[in-house]
């Protein structure tokens, strides 16, 4: 009989009984000394027995003894080997004793791995819970009773429950696809599940997925069309550094798809303006591509993304929220085109929303992306794939000449998009496409956001030629919040005190011209009684004059702490109230004056 031993510090059960017990017999000179460099007669047996059981159970491999010093062999070889050769001078109780150990020791490392097996499901579906609910307990949201969510747990959570449900879920199944299940298939370094998250053209749908143990979305390609994946895979690589476009993270392939692992996302743009507008024009429109079901399912895992988010305020403007999100856009867009790259399919559908401690928005699904290489403005008439209906520039429609400005115009279709809560400057879906090849275009519905109407009336030009660049569209005042729009408005009125009123200033001449457009009627008929009073103390104004508002403004922005306490609460606080005062008495100042400081200043 051969034990498998090795030179692993398991000690037995009841190891300091047989320490005593070898104490003794070293004694009595039953097991003698180990010698030195000695090899054992049974060693060669010792060695296959350990061979033997290395691929099935390396945890039976166990020693009698912590090895001795240097001695580069097994303590007590020397009893092993008068065991090996049926030495009469063992005692058999001794030899009984012995065995005992090494088959209690055995049958108790068996037991523990067969636990320790059963215990890891268990351990995947509670990773993330029970940081939850010691955050609860400390925020003292919770009444102490965490499995009650109907009563204790907010809405907000329990999605997060839900999504960590649906990983650990997704995890489980990983687990079990290594032990032959089929609800995860594993290819190369991807483990790709069967829930669909969102379906494209030609085949092509997104899956859930783990890759090198991070949560993914997988993009799945008909292999036919491995020539657009490769084209994304290129365009990726060179863009995916910047916060506004999409992660990538690994390719893999088998006899029929190719498998594309990116960034997981809550959601699209497009799912986001439906959440939040509810409009039964953009219900329709998905309703013609997809089943009511999957469309409720989708809208009601949107939940936890849209919890106490607005979208727009009271007066129509798009929130703060709402406005960071479109300059995510814009700043992925400018991204792509100073590396050359024209997206070509840009549309709400291929924004994807991240949400962190806030949303992000990422320009996803460059398929049929293309890269402009060295001095090349265009892609030629005859470019290769076609967006998405409705979403189109006109030249794209009627086979013209591609350049960066067919992103532009379909850009301007995106914010509207947002901007308005699902509408379309071109109309219904049905007639989109005719409409943008005929440049019948309506802007009526943001005619209240002088700054939108502006912008959209470039993007939207028919000729491409006069849509601005991206990084224009970056730096428009459409995206700028209260306190840049207060910091432009004094800093123009600072460079045109600069002007002299005796010559003919070209530019003081270009801002009066604007006053009918820009002030309505005398400005003082549109201010507060106390307010005029308390700016005629110090000096004679021009109510039809814009270089005098201008300079109110930047005065009172200026003083405003020395300002009496009914004036401040008149205009209302820095930057904010200040702001909107202004602008809710003149909502073109704004826009007119930019257009003339960029005519001139530009120039």
């Amino acid at each position: 009989m051969k034990l498998a031993v090795s030179a692993s510090n398991h000690m037995l059960p009841l190891q300091s009984k047989d320490d005593k017990l070898l104490d003794i017999l070293h004694k009595n000179k039953i097991f003698p000394e180990p010698a030195q460099n000695r090899m054992l007669p049974s060693q060669l047996d010792v060695d296959q027995s350990l061979d033997s059981h290395q691929n099935s159970d390396s945890d039976l491999m166990i020693s009698l003894h912590p090895s001795t010093q240097n001695s580069g062999i097994l303590p007590y070889n020397g009893g092993l080997s008068m065991l090996s050769q049926g030495s009469s001078t063992l005692s058999p109780i001794h030899f009984v004793i012995i065995l005992v150990g090494f088959v209690t020791y055995g049958l108790v490392l068996v037991a523990r791995k067969q636990v320790k097996l059963n215990k890891k499901p268990s351990k995947l579906n509670t990773t993330a819970v029970p940081s939850k609910r010691k955050k609860i307990r400390k925020s003292g949201k919770n009444s102490g009773i965490v499995e009650k969510k109907d009563k204790s747990t907010s809405p907000d959570l329990e999605d997060e429950y839900a999504h960590i449900e649906r990983d650990n879920k997704l995890q489980l199944n990983v687990n079990q696809s290594t032990n032959g299940g089929t609800d995860v298939r594993a290819i190369g370094k991807l483990f790709v599940s069967n829930t669909e998250i969102a379906k494209g053209s030609n085949g092509t749908i997104v899956l859930e997925g783990i890759y090198e143990g991070r949560l993914v979305a997988v993009k799945r390609l008909v292999k036919a069309h491995h020539d657009v994946a490769f084209k994304e895979i290129q365009n990726l690589i060179a863009s995916d550094r910047h916060p506004n476009i999409v992660r990538w993270y690994g390719v893999e392939c088998d006899q029929d798809f190719v498998y594309l692992s990116l960034e997981r996302c809550a959601c699209s743009l497009y799912d986001l303006i439906q959440m939040s507008s509810d409009l039964s024009e953009s219900q329709t429109e998905y309703q013609a591509t997809n089943s009511m079901t999957e469309y409720k399912v989708r809208l009601d895992s949107m939940k936890s993304v849209m919890q106490d988010i607005k979208l727009c305020k009271a007066n129509g403007y798009p929130s703060p929220i709402l406005l960071k999100l479109m300059r995510d856009v814009v700043s992925g867009l400018v991204h792509l085109h100073e590396l050359g790259i024209i997206h070509r399919d840009l549309k709400p559908q291929n924004v994807l929303i991240i949400k962190d401690r806030s949303l992000h928005a990422k320009l996803s699904d460059m398929g049929i992306s293309r890269r402009l290489v060295g001095d090349m403005s265009s892609l030629g008439h005859h470019a290769t794939g076609n967006g998405s209906s409705g979403w189109q520039a006109p030249e794209q429609l009627l086979h013209g000449r591609q350049t960066r400005a067919v992103d532009i115009f379909s850009l301007g279709c995106v914010l509207f998009f947002c901007i308005t809560g699902g509408r379309h400057p071109f109309g219904n879906h049905l007639e989109r496409d005719i409409n943008i090849a005929k440049n019948q275009v309506d802007l009526f519905l943001v005619e209240n956001i002088p700054e939108a109407v502006d912008l959209f009336s470039r993007l939207l030009d028919a000729n491409a030629e006069l849509r601005p660049k991206a990084l224009e569209v970056f730096h428009h005042p459409l995206f700028w919040n209260s306190e840049m729009r207060l910091s432009f408005l004094r800093d123009t009125s600072d460079r045109v005190e600069l002007e002299d009123r005796e010559t003919d200033s070209d530019l003081l001449k270009a801002l009066e011209s604007i006053a009918p457009v820009a002030l309505g009627a005398k400005w003082d008929e549109k201010l507060e009684p106390a307010f005029i009073n308390n700016i005629g103390r110090y000096r004679r104004y021009k109510f039809d004059s814009v270089r005098d508002l201008l300079r109110v403004m930047r005065n009172k922005l200026n003083h405003y702490r020395e300002l009496p306490i009914e004036i401040q609460e008149i205009l209302g606080p820095v930057p904010e109230g200040f702001e909107g005062y202004f602008a809710s008495r003149f909502p073109k100042l704004l826009i007119e004056v930019y257009k003339v400081m960029y005519r001139f200043l530009s120039g």
